[in-house]
């Protein structure tokens, strides 16, 4: 059943769940978009809406609505399940006229062929792309995986639904006229008078009473560690047990009130303010998990940890299907489609691969090392992000430096010194005095005269020793702590 208004159709995007074409469109050329959204997470194609969303419907004593399903019949196999809407309106001359709606199942059990069995297609964010061999086959052993989303929960009801969630998501699409009922059942989240497990992971007013893996665990750690029994580190620790979006809106209040802000000088002498992580990766991290975790995996739930060093988010079950550490940037396929899609349409979720490529473009413009992702055991999905405290840290150091210069207890040419060292393990005298412009028994004098200041660190056998070097004392100080404290 369509919940969307025809202007909805005109100004959505397009994305892995829904597509405009022209009414000028060959329906033969339909199929292969048809056969993608089956095989991926589903959709809608719009058809007799332009590109730039205006309508160029069918007059309405055509029948195009039965020639297409003939189309659909004799162009797959096997043939997928859909529906095709019309929806009727008038043109400002008193035409009338209507688009096509074709809603297109997930399908659960098969792959979705052309009739001859030759080609195959996937939905991936706005495109349809024929896949090779070896992703077929992929996608065959990984169907049927997908349908613990689709169970239903037997004792289950209207009553256990969350009113307010609802509500938050008819505004979302625009279908607060229709009831609640009408909107799960157009979105497969309740069957016959109850709801499926997707329907209570989004819309459940007590998750934990059917599905008490289902929850979210946030832990923080003092040092890069986690130690037990009387050396126990944690410093906070919440345990989150509701319908995700309340999850996401519950998690992200409170990794935002444990996350640092560093300070640093800009080229520029400056001071700019920046957060440990992008706000962007961590919070990707977090939906993606909740998203796209295997919830069938009853052992295991979503978990969070911080670490003075890093974030990690943990997700159970391994990557879904055609996904691999490998291609994960650039391929797309959500193990839960009914659940991506409802979290599409409240503007949490993303496109995986999209999310996944600005996870690392956001750290790096963080200067940050690239997110890490694996696969323990194949277990669950590890995704790791760096926050280089190291260098964060002798970043606040230079502001400390330079309050001190201005008291008169630095020089310029020390602040300089204690610059460079901010992103190095060391220095020499050479390189200081080519930095300079000074002479080497110049730099060689000032160096001295820092480390008896306790600013610096001389590390040599002897003062004729041609690989001496210097290094920061206190980042050598934070260096042991940070050990220390992982021990």
């Amino acid at each position: 059943m369509n919940i969307l208004s025809l202007k909805s159709y005109m100004e959505k995007s397009e994305d892995s769940f829904f597509d405009r074409k022209s009414s000028k469109v060959k329906f033969q050329d339909l199929v292969r978009h048809i056969i993608g959204f089956a095989n991926a997470a589903g959709g809608q194609l719009a058809i007799g809406i332009e590109d730039n969303g205006k309508l160029a419907g069918y007059n309405s004593d055509v029948d195009k609505k039965g020639e297409l399903i003939n189309v659909i019949f004799a162009s797959t196999s096997p043939t997928p399940r859909f529906e095709i809407e019309k929806i009727e309106y008038v043109e400002a001359d008193g035409t009338e006229k209507y688009i096509l709606i074709v809603d297109i199942q997930a399908s659960h059990d098969s792959v979705i062929f052309t009739i001859n069995k030759k080609d195959c297609y996937l939905r991936m964010g706005d495109s349809t792309i024929a896949i090779t061999y070896e992703q077929i086959m992929q996608l065959e052993f990984d169907k049927g995986a997908r349908m613990f989303e689709d169970q239903i929960v037997v004792a289950s009801s209207l009553k256990d639904v969350d009113e307010s969630l609802v509500l938050k998501y008819k505004q979302q699409i625009n279908a607060e006229s229709l009831s609640t009922e009408q909107v799960l059942e157009a979105r497969g989240f309740l069957i016959d008078g109850h709801l499926t497990n997707g329907g209570i992971l989004l819309f459940g007013n007590n998750t934990f009473k059917f599905l008490p893996n289902s929850r979210i665990r946030f832990i923080r750690y003092d040092g890069s560690k986690s130690n037990t029994g009387q050396r126990l580190n944690i410093i906070k620790e919440y345990d989150y047990e509701d319908a995700i979006p309340v999850l996401i809106e519950k998690i992200t209040k409170d990794i935002k009130s444990q996350l640092r802000d560093f300070t640093y000088l800009q080229d520029d002498g400056k001071f700019k303010n920046i957060p440990e992580y992008p706000e962007f990766a961590w919070f990707e991290g977090v939906v993606n998990a909740l998203t796209h975790r295997d919830y069938s995996h009853r052992g295991d739930h979503v978990r969070v940890i911080m670490y003075d060093d890093r974030l990690e988010v943990i997700s159970p079950g391994k990557l879904p299907n055609i996904v691999t550490l490998e291609n994960m940037k650039t391929t797309r396929y959500s193990r839960n489609p009914r659940i991506a899609r409802v979290l599409t349409e409240f503007g949490w979720v993303r496109e995986l691969n999209e999310g996944v490529k600005r996870i690392y473009e956001e750290m790096e413009s963080f200067d940050l090392g690239a997110p890490e992702y694996s696969e323990p055991d194949k277990q669950f999905l590890l995704l790791r992000l760096k926050n280089n405290i190291f260098v964060r840290r002798n970043r606040e150091q230079v502001l400390n430096y330079s309050k001190k210069a201005e008291a008169g207890e630095l020089s310029s040419l020390e602040i300089e010194i204690l610059s460079l060292l901010v992103n190095k393990d060391k220095i020499t005298t050479k390189e200081v005095a080519h930095s300079l412009e000074k002479s080497t028994s110049y730099c060689s004098k000032l160096l001295k005269k820092m480390t008896d200041k306790g600013l610096l660190v001389w590390n040599g056998s002897a003062k004729s020793d041609p690989h001496q070097y210097y290094t920061l004392k206190e980042k050598d100080e934070q260096y042991n702590l940070l050990q220390n404290s992982s021990k």
